[in-house]
């Protein structure tokens, strides 16, 4: 009996796991109410009716789907200062504000995804975003002091904030190159460089 037990809780991990898992990517795509429980579920191979065994509501779920994401996140943020790069701002605002990151929303970044959708949910959603809006500012810091002075931004606040915003809206636009503009201004913007070389070149 014992050792069924222990698969039978080990089973249960892995199906929250599943639907943490599951859930960040549907909230990044769809928002905290464009999914409900039945596809949130379904996404994981599970059925709804498992849900309340593992989770007290959605607003429990979407705390803990969002600390998932926003950890992972964070690291392999911190991944690019730690590595010894040259130029890790530069390489943290390349990566973030490329067309790569625009495109796969279900994959990217939280804050730019559903931030603020987040606003509006409970006090636990909120300052789960908060506690990682100052971890993602200590990492940026961080990487301003191990980078060369760009001469242009040296703010982690402001970096942080130009490069969600930049994000949001390429997102908003269907123009291809205004989409690709407003990428490419807020790296300028950041890094004191002519932004507009690679939407020319494209």
């Amino acid at each position: 009996m014992g050792s069924v037990m222990r698969v039978s809780r080990a089973q249960a991990e892995e199906n929250r796991r599943a639907v943490i898992e599951a859930a960040g990517r549907l909230f990044r795509e769809h928002g905290f109410d464009g999914i409900g429980l039945n596809d949130l579920m379904g996404a994981a191979g599970l059925t709804q009716g498992g849900f309340y065994k593992q989770f007290r509501s959605k607003d429990d779920l979407a705390v803990q789907a969002c600390e998932r994401v926003l950890a992972e996140s964070s690291e392999k943020m911190a991944s690019v200062v730690e590595s010894g790069a040259d130029d890790p701002l530069a390489s943290i605002v390349g990566q973030y504000l490329s067309c790569e990151h625009r495109d796969n929303v279900g994959e990217g970044c939280l804050f730019a995804a559903v931030g603020p959708d987040a606003a509006r949910h409970s006090p636990a959603l909120v300052q789960t975003f908060e506690a990682s809006i100052k971890s993602y500012l200590q990492i940026l810091d961080a990487a301003i002091q191990s980078s060369p002075p760009h001469g242009a931004q040296s703010d982690p606040a402001a970096v942080l904030s130009t490069m969600v915003g930049a994000l949001v809206l390429s997102r908003l636009v269907k123009d291809e190159n205004l989409s690709r503009q407003i990428l490419d201004s807020a790296t300028g913007s950041l890094l004191n460089r002519d932004g507009s070389t690679e939407a020319e070149a494209s």
